[in-house]
């Protein structure tokens, strides 16, 4: 795969030295705020293993980001299946993690538009949609960045949480592949 290269940084596979800073990025309790708990080292490698199953199936993935200028591996962000369980599913989604000390920067939108280039323009998805819980606004802020739009009626409580769990409600927002041609026309 060719890595997506954007103005700052670098989408690419998942390399066997990013196994460390990504499980500090999931160990970190201010960048998983808004998820029930952090994971443990063998609970990110697993998670690392899954999007690169995901890479081999469907050619995209959660793609480790790093910055073009220091090589620093900054977070995850890119595409995946949304898990059969989510009432929003079968769908593809974009999803991002960033270190906490790059958020600000204009990081998130900047490698998911990179994400959303490859899903409609390569794989030619119909859809991508993005979810998270009712309270996390700067996810929200970086949906609304991307031209998603907010669908009330597909929101739903995480099935994998007790329903009076604080962040079991999670909104949707769903881009067409119409409206991100639209806005990249612009």
């Amino acid at each position: 795969m060719t890595p997506l290269v954007t103005e700052r940084l670098i989408l690419r596979p998942w390399r066997a030295e990013d196994r460390v800073p990504f499980a500090a990025l999931n160990a970190d309790p201010e960048v998983l705020r808004f998820y029930p708990a952090t994971l443990s080292e063998a609970e990110s490698d697993a998670l690392a293993d899954r999007m690169e199953a995901v890479f081999k199936e469907h050619g995209f993935t959660v793609f480790p980001v790093e910055e073009k200028a220091s090589g620093r591996f900054v977070g995850a962000v890119g595409l995946k299946p949304v898990a059969d369980i989510v009432p929003i599913a079968p769908a593809i989604e974009v999803a991002w993690r960033l270190a906490a000390d790059v958020w600000g920067q204009g990081y998130a939108p900047e490698a998911a538009r990179a994400a959303l280039a490859l899903g409609f323009e390569e794989h030619g998805l119909p859809e991508i949609l993005a979810y998270t819980t009712r309270q996390n606004a700067p996810s929200r802020r970086v949906m609304e960045k991307l031209a998603m739009v907010r669908d009330a009626a597909a929101d739903f409580d995480h099935p994998s949480l007790p329903a009076d769990h604080p962040l079991a409600r999670h909104v949707v927002y769903r881009l067409p592949r119409a409206a991100w041609e639209s806005a990249v026309s612009r």
